[in-house]
């Protein structure tokens, strides 16, 4: 099932139950949905999985950095909120790679791509962002092949 069909029928679960908080991000999410299906170029096509993906990801990460700016500014009240609407988002991304999976996929990255040292950095980004992509976060992507190619023990 298409991640739109999903989200419809999660919103009328949502709405039986009366959880408003879950209704909200879900159409939320519907939102971006419609935007990015009547886009320029896309004539109302379905979106692929990797846009599905792409989108949620993005959708992620505005709550988590949103979550941080209420988290300096003191505001528990509203990063409680973005919180629990990151945490329904992520219900939806494909399982998220723990820190020593990811080290071992890029390993692999670096070897086949041939990276050497720091010079490198664009040419290993380039296919663990695409390789990666939902299943890890780009800062923990970028901080880990960083570490990796600095470390020139490869």
């Amino acid at each position: 099932m298409a991640l739109k069909e999903t989200i419809d029928a999660d919103i009328k679960k949502a709405m039986l139950a009366k959880d408003k908080v879950r209704l909200t991000t879900l159409r939320s999410i519907k939102s971006q949905i419609l935007l990015a299906e009547t886009a320029e170029g896309q004539h109302g096509a379905a979106l692929t999985p990797d846009a599905e993906i792409k989108l949620l990801t993005k959708q992620a990460k505005q709550r988590r950095e949103a979550a941080e700016t209420y988290n300096k500014q003191f505001r528990s009240d509203l990063e409680e909120v973005e919180l629990n609407e990151l945490a329904i988002i992520e219900e939806y991304l494909p399982q998220q790679l723990t820190e020593a999976d990811i080290v071992e996929r890029i390993v692999g990255i670096i070897q086949r791509v041939g990276a050497t040292g720091p010079s490198d950095l664009g040419k290993v980004m380039g296919v663990a962002a695409r390789e990666l992509a939902g299943q890890a976060d780009g800062r923990v992507i970028s901080q880990v092949v960083s570490n990796l190619l600095n470390n020139t023990n490869l």
